[in-house]
């Protein structure tokens, strides 16, 4: 979920803005990408944010739209079909936010999805959907006082990893569903705690070489945390700084490489093993307050929720990834 960018006034943003929007010129034989376009449009006055992608094997994508409660598909025509929605809850009390949202999305092997959806009641936590839609249904339980925003999943150790923006920390889950248990938590993880706007502590999440990788929003960073051989945490190590604004992320290969949606300023970076990062998408291209970035082949998939845009342009975009020897 997007979070206030920490400046002044609104001449104060739009000057930053113009100043970072600039991309930096990527060194030869680096990833870039071409060909960005909208292949979806949405609305924003009914809640249709974007929040997270999981794609199919076919390249459609499932999104999950975050003020609407709902689960759709998007077919490589751009054209939508709802899967799911998930049940209005009376009087939502999601931390920093209040509505109810639906946020992460994963797909197992055998094409079941499932959603975070955070409520701030006990409805918060994570909901199975068929795959071909459905009823959804709630197979854990998180606090109410949570906030669950990316999920990943493995399906070799059978868990989920949650990470939780309002309690700045990670969750783990049985796949079959049931209790969950705090997986890692640290000051890395947590959000500012000044108490301006919505914080965002842990946002997105990934599995990546041996390791649970995370976002932070609010302290600008990308996170490593081994998985030891005993399916505990390790020491969470900061491999990434400087990233204002980032939420979902994306590995490009089996390396460390990165495109990050950085949403404070509509950018999409790529992010090096070092930790250094280039701006290779920005507003002109279409984006809109990017919230998540998946990868299909060479297919780029990038949510933008149009939260503070004018006028609002919420969309789903793609573009090609050019690994520098295409």
């Amino acid at each position: 979920m997007f979070r206030l960018p920490r400046l002044a006034t609104t001449a104060t943003v739009a000057v930053a803005a113009f100043t970072l929007l600039v991309p930096a010129a990527a060194s030869a034989g680096e990833p870039t990408l071409t060909d960005p376009h909208t292949v979806a449009n949405f609305t924003f006055d009914a809640g249709e944010t974007p929040e997270n992608i999981a794609l199919e094997p076919d390249g459609s994508a499932n999104l999950t739209l975050a003020h609407a409660r709902q689960v759709v598909r998007v077919d490589g025509h751009g054209t939508h079909r709802l899967l799911a929605v998930l049940p209005s809850v009376p009087n939502p009390n999601t931390p920093g936010i209040g509505s109810a949202v639906v946020t992460g999305i994963v797909r197992a092997k055998d094409g079941t999805l499932y959603v975070n959806y955070a409520t701030g009641t006990n409805a918060t936590g994570i909901w199975r959907i068929g795959p071909h839609g459905g009823t959804p249904v709630q197979i854990a339980q998180l606090p109410a006082d949570s906030l669950p925003n990316g999920l990943a999943l493995d399906e070799k150790l059978g868990v989920f990893y949650v990470a939780d923006s309002a309690r700045g920390l990670v969750w783990r889950v049985p796949l079959r569903g049931g209790t969950a248990t705090i997986w890692a938590a640290g000051s890395a993880l947590q959000p500012i705690g000044d108490g301006v706007g919505y914080e965002a502590g842990a946002n997105g999440i990934k599995l990546h070489g041996d390791a649970v990788w995370v976002s932070n929003t609010d302290h600008w960073t990308l996170l490593r945390i081994p998985v030891r051989r005993d399916g505990t945490a390790g020491t969470i190590e900061t491999r990434a700084t400087g990233l204002d604004g980032i939420e979902d992320f994306a590995f490009t290969g089996k390396d460390d490489t990165v495109l990050a949606a950085l949403s404070t300023y509509s950018t999409i970076a790529h992010v090096r093993p070092n930790g250094t990062h280039t701006i290779v998408l920005t507003t002109p291209d279409g984006l809109s307050n990017p919230t998540a970035v998946a990868l299909h082949d060479k297919t780029v998939y990038v949510t933008n929720g149009s939260y503070f845009a004018t006028p609002s342009n919420p969309n789903l975009l793609t573009a090609h990834l050019d690994n520098g020897n295409d």
